[in-house]
């Protein structure tokens, strides 16, 4: 059978645009909405001003209002803590106006829940902080390709806070390709997806497709992904100037983890289709990168993927051989992630970039130490770790560093391989995954995130559903890094 019989395309499922005015199906993902749909960089002296007011200043704000507006905020019980909000009506002295609390500082958390909460209109912000106005657009967002949602209220900022829109944008788009069904998101549609991005940004994008990978010796990728019917591949994106330093992100595009042969439960199944939250990740982080125009060489690498079941899946001890020439045994088929990843790591390291960043939604082992919301991170180098750490804080988007813990190596330990997929053991899973991978890194400096990729409560600013997690960490630290801003 030849490799376009075996690994002929299914038809790609195309939303058709519909009629209702309040549907965002027909943007598909990588196209650019909140500048469109929910923030207008523009005065609007018609809209309802939302007037902020912190825990820290709310006793000399009240020395400063009427006795109409204290009365409002004495009946609502307002103390300026974030989110809070009272309507002051009309009188003859003055037009309706919001009072929103900010908390004891403007973050992102200040007024995330207020596109969910006020009335459908135009409202204006002010001389807002720019993190503020950040948080209203993620509280904002909707994943309306399949459903009616309802209209949101409207914020006009004006001009000066044009530059929030292109993160809003990288995360969006991160958050609608993690929301896409799977039968909408195979590993075509992610190279559809990832092609649009590359061809608005005029960058250049290979792709390495089905029995391909076996020429290049991408054995792992291939195998993983041989019993979908939407052939494994590897996605190549370069963009930037090629005497800047080199950065290569890599993320996991596992676009639907049934775990293989080693076949999960219903209730582990029911959300793998975040399983290519990595290639997400990496896919807005490389919009916004290349939105903001950073002085960098960057490389994107996704190894994109169905863990599916079939005649031809990989088993339960079959060994792999590696691009970088380890022989690796198949402990466990629902290990995948892993194993995608070591390829492109080693694939990556061939160019010996400044530094390699991966992104996987790779072990629960990381959510049982740090639970959901907080993502785990590796590294190799302390100095990047701490970077990292402090553009987390400072961007309110934090990591937790976990060990590198090498006495855990031996349980990687193989009989008949080099390395073996998968640990033994119900213990460390996310320092023993984090160290099979550094196998593939050689000495180059290497960040790992093992995210969640979903937020599973619904939190200020954080909808519940596909989420970027540490996107705006490491663009922060980027950013910190290669520009004098």
């Amino acid at each position: 059978m030849s490799s376009s019989q075996r690994y002929a395309e299914p038809h790609a499922q195309v939303l058709q645009p519909s009629s209702r005015s309040n549907r965002v199906a027909d943007k598909p993902p990588c196209q650019p909405r909140y500048t469109e749909d929910m923030l207008f960089f523009e005065d609007n002296s018609d809209a309802i001003p939302i007037e902020l007011v912190g825990s820290e200043t709310l006793e000399s704000w009240r020395s400063e209002q009427d006795e109409k507006t204290l009365g409002w905020a004495v009946r609502t019980q307002f103390e300026g803590k974030a989110n809070q909000h009272f309507f002051v009506p009309t009188t003859n002295e003055q037009s309706e106006r919001v009072i929103a609390g900010i908390g004891e500082r403007p973050s992102i958390n200040s007024i995330g829940d207020l596109p969910i909460t006020l009335p459908t209109g135009d409202y204006r912000l002010d001389n807002a902080d720019k993190a503020v106005i950040l948080g209203w657009g993620l509280g904002a967002y909707q994943f309306a390709a399949y459903k009616n949602v309802r209209a949101l209220p409207r914020l006009f900022v004006g001009a000066d806070a044009m530059d929030v829109s292109a993160e809003l944008n990288a995360i969006a788009l991160c958050r609608d390709l993690i929301n896409t069904p799977t039968s909408d998101m195979l590993p075509h549609h992610l190279e559809g997806a990832a092609r649009k991005l590359a061809t608005r940004h005029n960058a250049t994008m290979d792709v390495t497709t089905g029995n391909e990978l076996l020429v290049r010796g991408l054995n792992i990728i291939h195998a993983v992904g041989r019993a979908s019917s939407s052939a494994p591949r590897l996605i190549d994106i370069r963009w930037g100037d090629p005497s800047a330093p080199a950065i290569t992100l890599v993320g996991k595009g596992v676009c639907f983890d049934s775990g293989g042969l080693d076949l999960k439960s219903h209730s582990n199944m029911r959300l793998m289709k975040k399983d290519m939250g990595g290639a997400a990740t990496v896919l807005g982080l490389a919009d916004l990168i290349m939105s903001r125009g950073l002085p960098l060489r960057l490389r994107v690498l996704i190894p994109a993927v169905e863990n599916a079941v079939s005649a031809n899946a990989f088993r339960p001890g079959d060994v792999l051989h590696s691009y970088l020439g380890l022989t690796v045994e198949i402990d466990n088929t629902d290990a995948e992630g892993r194993l995608i990843l070591c390829d492109t790591l080693a694939l990556a390291a061939e160019d010996n970039p400044v530094m390699i960043i991966d992104y996987a939604t790779l072990t629960g082992a990381a959510r049982s130490a740090l639970g959901t919301e907080l993502p785990a991170m590796f590294s190799n180098s302390d100095k990047l770790a701490t970077e990292v750490i402090d553009s987390g804080i400072s961007s309110e988007d934090p990591v937790w560093r976990m060990p590198l813990y090498s006495d855990y190596q031996v349980l990687l330990k193989s009989e008949i391989a080099d390395i073996v997929n998968s640990a033994n053991t119900p213990y460390g899973g996310a320092i023993t995954a984090a160290l099979f991978l550094e196998r593939f890194v050689d000495d180059v400096p290497w960040l790992h995130f093992d995210i969640m990729g979903w937020n599973l409560r619904k939190r200020p600013a954080h909808p519940e559903g596909g989420e970027a997690m540490a996107l705006r960490a490491v663009f922060e630290f980027l950013r910190r890094r290669y520009t004098d801003d």
